[in-house]
């Protein structure tokens, strides 16, 4: 039997949202992995960079700035053994018009090889922007499904349309 995996980043704290900066006790990325779990019932694993982003979201800005022109790939805490899943959604905020680099840590840490990697995307208007074609090329041997966008501030409440799609994924 086929077997999922929700690999996700969420930034709670300081984030943009309609209105300007929010406080979230719970990042809108985790709320749209939850949704997918839940959904086909996948496995759930966060991704946490060994040194935390700042909590101030402008400053956090800065420091996603920094680490994609500079192609970065901060330590994250933890992993795990994906050998036994056949679809691996991954899910993340745009920072910068593609994944946050602690992303494409976990994903060339892995062998994606014969996986299936289907992106979900929380952003507040800028859609996928580049991160299908940039995590393409950071998962070498692996099928690349297409990605649903989701606007951060609505991932909560977002069940149904992130379900759809998860299910149609998985088949």
């Amino acid at each position: 039997m086929a077997k999922s995996l929700v690999v996700y980043y969420s930034r709670k704290g300081e984030n943009f949202m309609p209105g300007g900066i929010q406080v979230l006790e719970k990042g809108n990325t985790a709320y749209a992995a939850e949704h997918i779990a839940k959904a086909t019932g996948a496995d759930l694993f966060e991704i946490d960079t060994v040194k935390p982003y700042a909590a101030a979201y402008k400053e956090c800005c800065k420091e996603a700035v920094a680490e994609k022109a500079a192609n970065a790939r901060p330590a994250i805490k933890g992993t795990v053994d994906i050998s036994g899943y056949d679809t691996i959604f991954v899910c993340f905020p745009n920072w910068c018009g593609t994944a946050p680099m602690c992303v494409f840590t976990f994903l060339e840490s892995c062998d994606l090889t014969g996986k299936r990697v289907a992106p979900l995307c929380t952003n507040e208007g800028s859609g996928l922007a580049n991160s299908e074609a940039d995590l393409a090329a950071s998962c070498a041997g692996a099928e690349m499904l297409p990605g649903l966008s989701v606007r951060g501030h609505q991932a909560k409440d977002s069940y149904e349309a992130i379900a759809e799609w998860a299910k149609a994924i998985v088949g």
